[in-house]
């Protein structure tokens, strides 16, 4: 099925600037790897070139899962470089970032699936850049409890686990390791043995859901007592990806946001080109501020 053609409102920022120029050579001469290349993320000009943040992607850049969606080469990953977590933390702390999103490739061939080497890198932040928040973005670990716990030991300030796509779509869509009901159920883990951290999810149009879907997801992450939620346009990375089944427009865009907000999440993007880290230091700050007015933390 070909995809259905892009319209003249979709439009994505070449990448430019010294802010831009910056960042990616730091990012090269650390030997980081990023969500923002590895995913070809249609917001790196504005994340990298105006606001200088870029979300790092921790364990390399090969994926054991092999989602239809995702632009992130799947295959056998390297073994784990153990001076990445202390790498990682220098350049953030070079940077000066006062907020740091960390997200991986899923590792299923480690026994942990990797929890203690993002939890590593989460403590290296808190220790050489104490005044940064951290945000990280984690797999389902295939929903161990224990690797979970050693991630929300370390103190991240945010975590989140995509859904990615409506439950319908999902064994289409997703590696088939990966189930919409043990996304959820991490989810509500997380908010309910995470220490005071924002639970997170995030969700891609597109794809051929239906409102119904959409109308279900919603009432889920929300049941599953997720603080932030980020709604997007599902992109197709190359022909050999699943192909877009509808370009959304950004007013429906906007009724979902308007949607969502009223079922009780604290903070709701939602446009074509957002993505899971999108404008997250301002999703963090207002779902603080809603979470102590709620008592929480």
């Amino acid at each position: 099925m070909p995809s259905a053609q892009k319209p003249d409102w979709l439009r994505v920022r070449i990448p430019s600037g010294e802010g831009y120029a910056r960042l990616h050579a730091l990012i090269r001469s650390q030997r980081l790897h990023t969500v923002c290349d590895e995913a070809r993320c249609p917001n790196v000009a504005e994340c990298w070139g105006v606001h200088g943040t870029a979300t790092i992607m921790l364990m390399g850049d090969v994926c054991t899962r092999a989602c239809r969606f995702c632009a992130v080469t799947s295959g056998n990953p390297a073994p784990l470089d153990p001076g990445e977590p202390e790498r990682v933390a220098r350049s953030i702390s070079a940077i000066g970032l006062r907020y740091a999103v960390l997200t991986s490739v899923c590792r299923d061939d480690l026994e942990d699936g990797g929890a203690s080497h993002i939890a590593g890198t989460v403590s290296a932040i808190k220790r050489l850049s104490p005044g940064t928040v951290v945000e990280v973005l984690i797999p389902d670990f295939e929903g161990s409890r224990e690797s979970l716990g050693t991630v929300i030991g370390s103190g991240p300030d945010v975590i989140g686990h995509n859904v990615e796509t409506v439950e319908r779509l999902t064994p289409k869509l997703r590696d088939r390791r990966a189930s919409y009901r043990s996304s959820l159920e991490v989810l509500s883990w997380l908010h309910a043995n995470g220490n005071g951290a924002l639970v997170k999810s995030s969700l891609m149009l597109g794809l051929g859901e239906t409102d119904e879907d959409i109308d279900a997801v919603l009432r889920d992450l929300r049941t599953a007592e997720v603080d932030i939620l980020t709604i997007g346009q599902y992109l197709q990375p190359s022909k050999r990806h699943h192909p877009v089944v509808e370009y959304v427009h950004p007013d429906r865009f906007g009724s979902l946001r308007q949607k969502a907000l009223s079922l009780g999440f604290s903070f709701v993007a939602s446009g074509p080109l957002v993505r899971s880290s999108y404008h997250a230091s301002e999703a963090f700050a207002l779902s603080a501020t809603r979470a102590k007015v709620r008592g929480r933390g």
